[in-house]
Order: C-alpha cells, then sequence, then structure tokens
C-alpha cells in the first residue's frame, strides 16, 4: 500500500507541495533571523554608544575631585574609567560600526579612537559571572579626551548573545506548523488527484460492464468537464458497436438456424444410414458451433449487474449437475463467504473449465481455497497436459491443439477464450499449467478478488 502511494500522483503532489512550502519557509526564517539580528547588533551597539555618552556626558558635567567616585560607579555597570593612566594610541586605527556610531553620537568635534581588544583584564558586567573563569572577556577600549583636556580611556565590557532558535515555544510551533502544511498539502494532492481517480475507476466499469452509467459533465474543473464528455463519448461509440456486432451475430444465427434445421430434417430422409449419420452429425456440429460463436459475441458486453453470489454453493451444484450428467467429478474447499459477481455469467465460466477437463481429461478434480484476497479456484483432470509453449495461444479463439482437441472430441476452440473474458470482466484470471504426475495432467486456475 505504501509502494502503491509512493508511485502515485496524489504522492508526487503532496511532496512538490510539501517540500517547496518548507524550503520557501526556510528561507523566509532565515532572512528574518538574519535581520532580526542585525536588528540586535544595531540596536545593541546603539545603546553602548550611549552608555558612553552618558558617562562622558557626567565626567564632564562633574567636578575632578568627584570623577573617581563615578568611575568606581560606572564600573559595576561593564564600564572601566581610567582618568590617571590614559595613553595615546600610536598609528591610525580604521573606523568600525561602532566606531562611527559613537562619533556621531558625541560628535564630530571630540577625538575618539575605537580599538577592540580581548583580555582576562575587561571589566565584567553583572551576568558575565555566568562565564567560566577561564574565558577571556571581550571589550572595546575607547580613547578620547574630556572638554577640560582630561584624557580619558574607556574599557566597556560587551559580549554577543547569539539568539538560540530552539527554544521556548520553537519547537512547539514548529510541528504545529509543518502538521498543518501536510494536511493542506494532502488535502490539495488528494483533490487535484480525484478526477483522475474518478476517471480510472469509470474505465474499470466500463470493462466489466459497459451499460454502467456514464460520468458527471457538470462537476469540476472545465478540463474534467471536457475529459468526461470525451469518455461518455467514447463509451457511447464502444457501446453502439457492441451492439452492432451482437445484432448481427444474432440475425446471422438465427437466419442460419432455420435452413440448417429445415436441411437436417431433410437429411433424415437419407436412404443409406451411415451417410446420414454422417450428415447429421456435421449438422449438429455446425449448429453448435453458430451458438457457440453467438455466445463469444454475447460475453464481450455483460450487462448483467454484480450482486453478492455464494461461490461455495454455485460450485457444488456445477459439480452436482456435471455428476447427475454421468460425469467423474469430485469438489474440495471452502472460502465460508460471498464474492461480488454476476452469477449467470460466472457459472458460465466454470462450467466451460470443468467441460474442457471433462471432455479432454476423462475426469474433473474441483478444489477451492482462498488466499489473502483472492478466490482460487483449480480444475485438474486426467488428460495429457498441453505443450507448455502452447498454454497460452489455447485462449485464442478458436485455436486447438491437434493432438487433442480434434473435431471427434468435439467443441469449437471458444471455451477457455470465453472463460477468460468472463474472468477478466470480474477482476479476475484463468491461467493453465501441467501438473505432470501420471494421475493428473492439466490444472486450470481460476482467480477472483473477494471484494
Amino acid at each position: 500500500m505504501i509502494k502503491a502511494f509512493v508511485g502515485s500522483m496524489t504522492a508526487r503532489i503532496f511532496l512538490i507541495l510539501v517540500v517547496g512550502t518548507i524550503v520557501s519557509v526556510g528561507l523566509v526564517m532565515a532572512l528574518a533571523t538574519y535581520e532580526r539580528r542585525n536588528l540586535e547588533a544595531n540596536m545593541r551597539i546603539a545603546r553602548t554608544a550611549e552608555r558612553v555618552e552618558q558617562i562622558i556626558l557626567m565626567l564632564d558635567a562633574v567636578p575632578k575631585a568627584s570623577r573617581g567616585a563615578l568611575a568606581n560607579v560606572a564600573e559595576k555597570y561593564g564600564i572601566k574609567v581610567d582618568l590617571t593612566n590614559s595613553t595615546a594610541l600610536i598609528g591610525k586605527f580604521p573606523d568600525n560600526e561602532f566606531s562611527t556610531v559613537l562619533r556621531q553620537t558625541l560628535g564630530e568635534t571630540r577625538s575618539i579612537t575605537v580599538v577592540d581588544s580581548e583580555s582576562k583584564d575587561c571589566p565584567a558586567r553583572k551576568f558575565d559571572h555566568e562565564l567560566p573563569a577561564n574565558q577571556i572577556r571581550h571589550c572595546q577600549k575607547i580613547f578620547t579626551t574630556l572638554k577640560d583636556g582630561t584624557p580619558l580611556r574607556l574599557d566597556i565590557s560587551h559580549r554577543d548573545r547569539p539568539s538560540i532558535p530552539f527554544q521556548g515555544n520553537f519547537v512547539r510551533d514548529s510541528i504545529l506548523f509543518l502538521s498543518g502544511i501536510l494536511l493542506v498539502a494532502l488535502f490539495v494532492a488528494h483533490m487535484a488527484t480525484k478526477p483522475l481517480r474518478r476517471l480510472a475507476q469509470a474505465a474499470q466499469n466500463l470493462g466489466r460492464n459497459i451499460e454502467h452509467p456514464a460520468l458527471s459533465e457538470h462537476q469540476g474543473s472545465t478540463e474534467v468537464r471536457e475529459a468526461s464528455v470525451a469518455f461518455n463519448s467514447m463509451q457511447t461509440s464502444i457501446r453502439s458497436h457492441l451492439q452492432e456486432r451482437t445484432y448481427m451475430l444474432a440475425a446471422i444465427a438465427h437466419d442460419l438456424q432455420t435452413p440448417l434445421t429445415r436441411l437436417r430434417l431433410r437429411l433424415e430422409k437419407v436412404t443409406d444410414e451411415d451417410l446420414r449419420e454422417k450428415l447429421v452429425a456435421d449438422m449438429t456440429a455446425t449448429l453448435a458451433m453458430v451458438k457457440e460463436g453467438l455466445e463469444f459475441a454475447r460475453s464481450t458486453n455483460i450487462e448483467e449487474p454484480f450482486d453478492l453470489v455464494d461461490v461455495d454453493s454455485l460450485i457444488e451444484a456445477i459439480c452436482n449437475d456435471a455428476t447427475d450428467a454421468g460425469s467423474e467429478v469430485t469438489c474440495s474447499g471452502k472460502i465460508g463467504k460471498p464474492i461480488l459477481a454476476c452469477p449467470h455469467i460466472l457459472r458460465r465460466c466454470i462450467t466451460n473449465l470443468l467441460d474442457n477437463a471433462i471432455k479432454y481429461g476423462g475426469f474433473a478434480q474441483v478444489i477451492v481455497r482462498q488466499e489473502n484476497s483472492k478466490v482460487i479456484i483449480s480444475i485438474m483432470d486426467g488428460g495429457m497436459g498441453i505443450p507448455d509453449d502452447q498454454l497460452e495461444s489455447v485462449f485464442q479463439p478458436f485455436k486447438r491443439i491437434e493432438n487433442s482437441r480434434s473435431r471427434t472430441s468435439g467443441g469449437t476452440g471458444l471455451g477457455l477464450t470465453i472463460a477468460r473474458i468472463i474472468a477478466e470482466k470480474h477482476r479476475g484470471s484463468i491461467t493453465l499449467s501441467n501438473i505432470g504426475t501420471p494421475e493428473l495432467g492439466l490444472m486450470a486456475t481460476l482467480e477472483l478478488p473477494t471484494a
């Protein structure tokens, strides 16, 4: 079942929708995460610049004697203020994003140099106690001067804390989102392929019964309605063709029966007894061929509705009829439940196989069993069998095996053909195989679905 689903159009559309949606959502989430991190970084830089500005403005505002106390307070919040040992850096240091923002905040008139540094001496912020003791802190050294010309160095601690995506309700929300996507994709795939399944079912119904009701031509999209119209037109054409052929063969059979019957009555007046018997036998065979040819034509145009059929009772009745007619037939096995079939034509199918076994094998053994979802009816005979290279060709119309199916044994070569057509109308199959034992020769196996 899983293999059939994977190979279906529903699965392909489902996978395309799911994969496409997940990839699209993944790209959107990656872009959103990137933009959010950029926004967080810009906000962090702006906030840090504001803190530096506040410290510098407060140092400018208070007397020199109070600057030391202010520096002690600032260090508790991750900013180390050095007013006594500030040295100017020699060389040029390119501006980074933080120095650009800080210069815009403090004004272009103030000389500012920013240097990134990693050292255990970097000031610690309140949350930095969570860091391992051996981890080097990251800080930025800011060199500038106050309004009175006092050199100033600020060491401000900071560390990037990247957001962790798999936290909080992220996993739960992701599962709910994916579940919703899967349900929507499955619904869309099912709806998109529903017309194809309906058309395939209609084709199967047409194969079993040419008189099956036509498809609705007023449902679905324009393409679906056009396909329904085309399918119904095809069904009408096939039905008309089969009816014309059946009517033609019925007319031929009817027209032939009257002169053949009249000819047989005249043959009864032939005085030569041997000649009369031969002519009557040929006439009888001719009538049988006409009748069986008509049955063959009718077998391709089954109009009988399907119904629940008790296969056990049907086979038992067929075997009893054959036994009452003087044939040697044994029957064994049961399935114990009915199947959906056309009772009259199914009877014809099994009877043809049984008659074939009795006619060419002398006796028949019928075994009925069920395997998984199939009913298997095996009919074995005591004949010589059929060459392996001709086991399939005997199902062709009028095909006869010369060494076993001569005119002297009767038959027209249509019995197996009609039986296979009926089996296929029931979504079943018929196969022949050689048993190869001294007691048994050929086995015909009829397989029918249980539902």
